[in-house]
C-alpha cells in the first residue's frame, strides 16, 4: 500500500469534521463551505456528547414553545425548571405542593401568582401521607370530597413491588418507575413529597443527589418541569433561611434551577412566609427584605395557603430579647438536670452544641459561686 495516498484520517469520522481538517490544507470551495454551515446548524444526531449551534441560533425560539419561560408558581417556579421547596417539618410543604398541582391541572392559577392557562396533566409522587391523612385534608363531614381536577394524579408506593432487585441500587429503581410512568401518562409535570423519603440506608446522601441527576435527565430529555420537596434540618428560628438549611443543601441544591422555602413567623402565631433561594429563569422578587405571606386555611374541604400581603423576613424571625434569653436558660438548666445529653438539648432546642455547652458551663459556675457565697455566710454567723 502507498502510505501517501492513504488519507490522514479514519472515513469514520463525521463529514463535518473532515471538510473542517481539510481547510488546513487548502481552502474550501464555495459549496464546500456551505455545505460545513449547513451542517453545523442542522440538528445534532441524538448519539453525540454534544449539540453544537452557533450562539446566534441559541436565541431562536421554537414556535411551539414559546411559553417556554412561563411561570407555573410565581416566580417561584418556571415551566421547565427542577425546583427545589424545602420547610421544617410540619410547616405545610405537602399542602402547598397539592395546591400547586391542582391549580396547574385546572388551569386556575394561585391567585397573585400566575395567569390562567391550559389545563395540565400533573403526576404527584406522595410519599408522605397514607390515604386516610390524605381523605382527612380534602374532605369534610358537611363538605364532602374535594373535586380535584381529572388531571391531577396522585401515586404512592406500592408495597407489593418486587422490581427493586433487579437494579444496580434503588435510585436507579426510582428512576426507572418514574419514568415509565412518565411515558405511560404523558404528563409534563412532576411533584415529588418528598426526595427525604427516597433515601435509604448509609448512602442516604449519595443515593438523593444521584435522583437528582437522574431528574435533571429525564427533565430534559422529555421537557419536563419538576417541583421536589425536601426537609430541612433543626434550624435557628432567629436567623435568616438559606441554602444551607436545606438538607445536602451543597450537593442537591446544584441540580436544582431553582429554590425557595416556606418559613415559619416567630411572631404571628400561624402565619407562613415564602422566600425565594435560587432563581435562574427570573430575578428576585421575593427575597430577605419582600417575603411572601401566608395561612393555611380550610374554610370546606380543601386545606390550603391562602396569601396576604409581604413583609421582611426579619419582622418574622425570633427576637432575641432578654426574657427568651431567661427562658432558655431555664429550659437548657431544666433539661440538664433531668439528665438529657447537651447534643440532645440542642437539638430540641434549635441551638447549636456549642451555645449550649458554653451555657451549661456558665450556668454551674453562677450556681457553685453562690454555694460558696452561701457556705461563707452561714460560717460567718
Amino acid at each position: 500500500m502507498n502510505n501517501y495516498n492513504t488519507p490522514a484520517y479514519s472515513s469514520a469520522r463525521p463529514i463535518e469534521i473532515e471538510l473542517i481538517r481539510s481547510m488546513a490544507h487548502k481552502p474550501l470551495t464555495t459549496k464546500q463551505n456551505n455545505q460545513l454551515d449547513e451542517l453545523l446548524r442542522s440538528p445534532a444526531d441524538s448519539r453525540d456528547a454534544f449539540i453544537m449551534k452557533p450562539a446566534a441560533d441559541w436565541l431562536q425560539t421554537p414556535n411551539d414553545s414559546q411559553d417556554a419561560t412561563a411561570t407555573l408558581f410565581g416566580d417561584f417556579w418556571y415551566r421547565g425548571e427542577l425546583c427545589i421547596m424545602f420547610a421544617d417539618t410540619n410547616v405545610g410543604k405537602s399542602i402547598l405542593a397539592v395546591q400547586i398541582g391542582d391549580s396547574l391541572s385546572r388551569g386556575e392559577p394561585i391567585p397573585g401568582f400566575g395567569a390562567a392557562g391550559k389545563p395540565e396533566k400533573v403526576l404527584y409522587f406522595d410519599f408522605e401521607l397514607s390515604a386516610a391523612q390524605f381523605r382527612k385534608r380534602y374532605s369534610s363531614d358537611i363538605h364532602g370530597n374535594y373535586n380535584f381536577g381529572p388531571g391531577f394524579t396522585r401515586l404512592v408506593f406500592n408495597p407489593d413491588a418486587d422490581g427493586a432487585r433487579k437494579f444496580g441500587s434503588y435510585a436507579d429503581y426510582l428512576n426507572n418507575a418514574i419514568e415509565n410512568v412518565l411515558i405511560t401518562s404523558g404528563a409534563r409535570i412532576l411533584i415529588i413529597d418528598n426526595i427525604t423519603c427516597l433515601r435509604s440506608g448509609t448512602e442516604a446522601a449519595a443515593s438523593a443527589v444521584n435522583l437528582m441527576s437522574k431528574l435533571q435527565a429525564i427533565k430534559h430529555r422529555y421537557g419536563l418541569s419538576i417541583l421536589v420537596l425536601a426537609h430541612t434540618p433543626k434550624r435557628n428560628p432567629a436567623k435568616p433561611i438559606s441554602r444551607n438549611d436545606l438538607q445536602g443543601s451543597k450537593m442537591l441544591i446544584n441540580f436544582a434551577d431553582s429554590a425557595f422555602a416556606i418559613g415559619e413567623s416567630q411572631t404571628s402565631a400561624g402565619m407562613r412566609y415564602l422566600k425565594q433561594i435560587k432563581q435562574r429563569s427570573g430575578s428576585q422578587v421575593y427575597g430577605y427584605d419582600n417575603v411572601c405571606l401566608c395561612r393555611m386555611i380550610k374554610p370546606y374541604n380543601f386545606l390550603h395557603f391562602e396569601f396576604t400581603t409581604h413583609d421582611t423576613e426579619t419582622a418574622h424571625l425570633l427576637h432575641y430579647t432578654e426574657q427568651h434569653r431567661k427562658a432558655t436558660e431555664d429550659r437548657i438548666t431544666q433539661l440538664h438536670s433531668q439528665g438529657h445529653t447537651l447534643r440532645a438539648i440542642a437539638a430540641e432546642m434549635g441551638i447549636s452544641y456549642v451555645t449550649v455547652f458554653r451555657l451549661v458551663k456558665r450556668l454551674e459556675r453562677e450556681l457553685f459561686s453562690q454555694s460558696v457565697i452561701a457556705r461563707n455566710e452561714a460560717i460567718s454567723t
